[in-house]
């Protein structure tokens, strides 16, 4: 089975404020590159937009290592958070509703359909692939800022 890399990134001009995610797809030298945005949103809003696009953009069966410099996201899945959402009917541990539900729960389907490993890489920290996809997101963010 072959393994596609995804690294991804979200960027917002304040937050709440114009925002862009970027995802990068990487498999045997082949890339692509996905990006888009949304005039009123959260960084946090993106950094799940940006791997939910990731995912979306997979066309077979496959092992993926999604890369993001967003602890949000890595820990909510290796640290167990999204399950026990689940299993709470979309609560916190406080019984606070979770934010951002709508896109844990699409992002919970896509990750019923790959084998799925989650890293957490330092931002800003001269990571080729971080790097670029900050510079997506965030000039997206920029141009929706702008208008």
């Amino acid at each position: 089975m072959k393994t596609v890399n995804i690294y991804t990134d979200g960027a917002c001009k304040g937050n709440p404020g114009a925002g862009g995610w970027s995802a990068i797809l990487e498999c045997d030298g082949y890339e692509k590159e996905l990006c888009g945005g949304e005039k009123a949103t959260t960084n946090n809003r993106m950094e799940l937009t940006a791997a939910i696009e990731g995912l979306k953009a997979l066309k077979s069966e496959c092992r993926v290592i999604l890369y993001s410099d967003s602890q949000y996201l890595v820990n909510a899945i290796n640290k167990g958070w999204l399950e026990s959402w689940k299993q709470k009917g979309w609560k916190k541990a406080d019984k606070s509703p979770v934010l951002n539900d709508d896109l844990w729960k699409e992002l919970d389907k896509l990750l019923s359909k790959y084998k799925t490993e989650f890293v957490w890489v330092r931002g800003h920290d001269g990571h080729i692939y971080n790097e670029r996809c900050d510079a997506l997101a965030s000039g997206y963010a920029e141009r929706l800022n702008d208008q």
